[in-house]
C-alpha cells in the first residue's frame, strides 16, 4: 500500500487529494496546524479513514520529524497563505509560510534515507504571472511553462521562490520534484474569502432570507426596493417594509480568470508523481472569464438575471496590484499527462450555488426589522427584472426550488 503525506489536508485542495487517494488504495496522513478552533469540516467524513498528525511547516524541525516517522512514498506541499489580498497586509506570514514552509519540507525529505524514494509536489500558482502573457498569432492571449514571472503581490512572490526551489532541488539533488502551476480552482469547499465562493454564499444567504421572510409573514409576493447599499423588501399588498438584505460588495470585476474545479485539479497532481521523470506543469481549462460572466453564471441558476441591483462596487476589495488577465495553455498537461478538465465554467458555478442555496436553507436566516421611514429608494420589482430576460431565461436551467415573488 502506498503512503501519501499531505500538508494542508484541511484546505479546499486537500480535502479532494485525500478522498481521491483512499480511492485509489492509498495510506492517507494529513498534517494539519494546532489551532483553538475546529478546521476539519471539509474531511470530517473521512476522518475515520486518514491519520492526522499536527504539525507546523515553519517549523523544520516539526517537518523532519513528520517525514521520518511516516515515511511516505509521495509528500503533497499544499499548506500555504494563499489569499492575495491577505498577503498584502501580512507579508511577512506569507513569506515564512508559503516559501519558507516548502523548503523545510524540501531540506527534510533531502536529508532523508529515503530522500530518492519518496516523490514530492509543490501546488504553484498562476498568480507567478502577474501581468505577463504570451500571444498566438491570432493575438490570443495565455500563460504556459515558458512565460515569464512577473509576481504582483507578496503571496506571488512567496510562491516563485518556493516554485524555483523546487527547481534547484530537482536538478541540484536529483530529487523527483514537481510542480503544479494552478491556475484559478474553485469549488463548494472554496474559502469564503475567496471572490467566487464570496458571491455564491451571498445568492444562498439571500435565497434563504427570502425564504424565512415569506415564513414569517406569510406572503406569497413581495415588492423589492433597492438602496445604495441594501435590497428592501415590502408586503406587495400593503406596501409596508418588511425587512432588508445587504447587498454583495465587490472589487474589480473585470478581472479575467482561467476557473476550474479543484476536484479536476487534485488529479493532475497526483498525475505528476506517477510520472518517472519530474517536471513542472500548467494546469488550467484553457477559458478565461471575468468576474461579471461568474456572476451572469451564478445569478442565472437562481433564476435572476439583471444582478446589477444586487452589487455594491466597493474600492475596499481592490488590490494594490492587480492581475487583470489570466488564462492557461495546458497542452504540455494534455500532451504528457493525459490530463484534461471534466467540469465546465458554467457547472462549477452551478454547482456552487447549489451547495450554498441547500447549506443556507438549514439555518433560518435571522429577520432584522427596518423603520418605515427609511430613506427613499428606487423601486425595481424583481417580476420586472425577470420580464426583460426571458429569452435569456430559457437558456438557464430551472431552480425549481425557489419561488421568487
Amino acid at each position: 500500500m502506498k503512503k501519501a503525506l499531505i500538508f494542508g489536508i484541511t484546505g479546499q485542495d486537500g480535502s479532494y487529494l485525500a478522498e481521491m487517494l483512499l480511492e485509489k488504495g492509498y495510506e492517507v496522513t494529513g498534517v494539519t496546524r494546532r489551532v483553538s478552533v475546529n478546521t476539519t469540516e471539509r474531511i470530517s467524513h473521512i476522518l475515520h479513514k486518514i491519520n492526522i498528525v499536527e504539525g507546523d511547516i515553519t517549523d523544520g524541525f516539526n517537518v523532519m520529524r513528520i517525514i521520518e516517522d511516516f515515511k511516505p512514498d509521495e509528500v503533497y506541499s499544499l499548506a500555504a497563505q494563499s489569499h492575495v489580498g491577505t498577503s498584502f497586509s501580512q507579508p511577512n506570514l506569507t513569506w515564512d509560510v508559503t516559501a519558507g514552509g516548502v523548503l523545510n519540507i524540501l531540506e527534510a525529505i533531502r536529508h532523508s534515507d529515503r530522500c530518492f524514494d519518496m516523490r514530492f509536489y509543490q501546488a504553484s500558482t498562476s498568480e507567478l504571472f502577474g501581468k505577463n502573457y504570451d500571444e498566438t498569432e491570432n493575438g490570443e492571449k495565455f500563460q504556459n511553462e515558458k512565460t515569464q514571472f512577473m509576481p504582483q503581490s507578496p503571496y506571488a512572490v512567496a510562491k516563485m521562490a518556493a516554485h524555483n526551489m523546487v527547481r534547484i532541488y530537482r536538478e541540484g539533488y536529483g530529487m523527483h520534484a514537481s510542480s503544479g502551476i494552478l491556475f484559478n480552482h474553485e469549488s463548494e469547499r472554496r474559502g469564503e474569502d475567496f471572490v467566487t465562493r464570496k458571491i455564491t454564499k451571498w445568492i444562498g444567504g439571500f435565497i434563504g432570507f427570502k425564504e424565512a421572510l415569506r415564513r414569517e409573514y406569510n406572503l406569497k409576493i413581495f415588492k423589492t426596493e433597492f438602496s445604495e447599499d441594501k435590497i428592501v423588501f415590502k408586503c406587495g399588498v400593503t406596501n409596508q417594509v418588511l425587512s432588508s438584505y445587504p447587498k454583495l460588495r465587490l472589487g474589480n470585476l473585470d478581472a479575467s480568470r482561467d476557473w476550474g474545479h479543484a476536484k479536476d485539479y487534485v488529479r493532475a497532481m497526483w498525475m505528476m508523481l506517477q510520472r518517472t521523470d519530474p517536471d513542472d506543469y500548467v494546469i488550467a481549462t484553457g477559458e478565461a472569464h471575468t468576474i461579471r460572466e461568474f456572476l451572469d453564471a451564478a445569478f442565472c441558476k437562481i433564476d435572476i438575471l439583471d444582478w446589477s441591483h444586487c452589487v455594491v462596487i466597493d474600492p475596499e476589495f481592490y488590490r494594490p496590484a492587480e492581475v487583470e488577465y489570466l488564462r492557461g495553455d495546458r497542452t504540455k498537461a494534455t500532451d504528457i499527462l493525459g490530463w484534461e478538465p471534466e467540469i465546465s465554467f458554467k457547472e462549477l458555478a452551478f454547482r456552487m450555488v447549489d451547495h450554498d442555496v441547500k447549506t443556507q436553507r438549514l439555518q433560518r436566516s435571522n429577520l432584522q426589522k427596518i423603520s418605515t421611514n427609511s430613506s427613499k429608494t428606487r423601486q425595481v420589482h424583481m417580476s420586472d427584472v425577470q420580464e426583460k430576460g426571458k429569452e435569456s431565461l430559457a437558456q438557464c436551467p430551472p431552480y425549481n426550488e425557489v419561488e421568487f415573488g
